[in-house]
């Protein structure tokens, strides 16, 4: 069933913390203000999103709104794949890409705009996230004419879902002791290895891994970044059952898997750069949508805090405050990286941000709904939307890079500390 429209209105709050930041509406860039006023052609995009989604948010996919997401990928996915290529057909996905590759070739601002206005109407979650916000960009950046011919086009028309395989079972942070290896064999190569929370391979067409093509290197060196065909013999996909009941994440077993020798992304044994290259943009201008669902879980607390008279109590609403507080600084901080031009170290900041406030969302939803957030909803295992919370943000310190690899980014490579010894 799809969640109601209607939602809690926020407190006026955020206006004191935006002062309180030197970020205020209508001030300029200038003596590290931002300015998050929309320019007239920023507005006028914004009443044009905001439109079409109204117009065609109608029928099935109405009913399919705030359906889908991290933690509930089963829900509608049908109906989810076919609003995805909806939008395509009107020039709705893969906004930010040059217009020779099939894209809008929209502003970082107008993405920002997108994604806070999708959000805001509650549109379904997409389901071709990691080949137009991960591999498609990637393929622009790395890949050869003929692979951007080849992969880019069905990626706009949500034609082929991918997935990524990087972690492994015994390589998670530690990327690059992957074991995964990939031998030529004539115009081939053929594939052996496993991969392990590989979100949504029980649908995906392709995947894009890491396997080590030169058995003779350690560590970074000797990896390559290849594009292999899910739908054949030896791929083997089993569903790894998490906390909440579901099975978004799965284990993908390689079992002299084949693909092209020209599916190589960058040059071979070059991996490691390529890959760099997709983390950097998986934390990317979608976080501000994702930021408007996170203040809609938020505003959901404060309710049932109402309602069950925990908003009585002055550490809860100390603690709801301070949990507003930290959204909205997460979200202007997130605003200023995302429009001030690359930088490197803003995506393991805007990780960290927003995993540990959530993860404590999780942690107060708990404890707002006291004794009975420890039963379930209804048989076998039905759980309401704050249990969901509290479970699944378990992982959002760990998935798209952990915690601990996000400060190690930042102690190296700005403040200067000596790299970590490797064994």
């Amino acid at each position: 069933m799809a969640r109601s429209s209607a939602r809690p209105r926020v407190p006026t709050i955020v206006r004191t913390t935006k002062c309180l930041l030197g970020l205020t509406n209508g001030t300029s860039e200038a003596g590290g203000r931002l300015d998050l006023t929309d320019s007239a052609a920023d507005a006028a995009f914004r009443d044009t999103v905001r439109g079409w989604l109204a117009e065609h948010l109608r029928g099935e996919f109405a009913a399919a709104r705030g359906l889908g997401g991290p933690g509930r990928e089963h829900e509608a996915f049908d109906v989810r794949l076919a609003w995805d290529r909806h939008l395509a057909a009107h020039g709705w996905t893969c906004l930010g890409w040059p217009a020779r590759f099939g894209g809008r070739a929209a502003t970082a601002r107008e993405q920002l705009i997108f994604h806070e206005e999708y959000a805001l109407a509650d549109a379904p979650a997409r389901v071709s996230h990691f080949g137009e916000n991960l591999l498609g960009p990637t393929v622009i950046a790395f890949g050869t004419p003929d692979q951007q011919r080849r992969f880019l086009p069905p990626i706009v028309a949500v034609e082929h879902l991918w997935c990524q395989g990087y972690s492994e079972p015994g390589a998670g942070s530690d990327l690059a002791a992957l074991t995964t290896r990939a031998v030529r064999d004539g115009d081939e190569w053929v594939v052996t290895g496993q991969k392990v929370w590989t979100s949504l391979a029980h649908v995906a067409d392709w995947c894009f891994l890491l396997a080590r093509t030169d058995p003779g290197t350690l560590g970074h060196r000797g990896i390559s970044c290849l594009l292999v065909p899910m739908r054949q013999p030896g791929v083997l996909v089993r569903p790894i059952r998490q906390l909440t009941g579901t099975s978004e994440f799965n284990e993908v077993f390689f079992d002299g898997a084949r693909t092209d020798l020209a599916n190589v992304l960058g040059p071979v044994g070059d991996g490691w750069r390529v890959a760099m290259g997709t983390l950097g943009l998986e934390r990317g201008v979608s976080t501000v949508g994702q930021q408007v669902g996170f203040r809609r879980e938020w505003a959901a607390i404060v309710e049932l805090a109402r309602a069950n008279g925990r908003l009585d109590d002055p550490g809860v609403r100390d603690r709801l405050t301070d949990a507003w507080i930290g959204l909205e600084i997460m979200r202007l901080n997130a605003m200023r990286a995302l429009t001030g031009g690359p930088d490197a170290i803003a995506p393991s900041v805007l990780k960290l941000c927003w995993a540990g406030w959530h993860r404590g969302l999780g942690e107060l939803a708990m404890d707002v709904a006291g004794p009975a957030g420890l039963t379930a909803s209804g048989e076998p295992y039905e759980l309401d939307e704050f249990q969901r919370l509290f479970l699944f943000s378990r992982a959002d310190t760990i998935y798209g890079g952990s915690d601990e690899i996000q400060r190690t980014i930042i102690a190296e490579r700005v403040l200067g500390l000596p790299k970590e010894p490797r064994g």
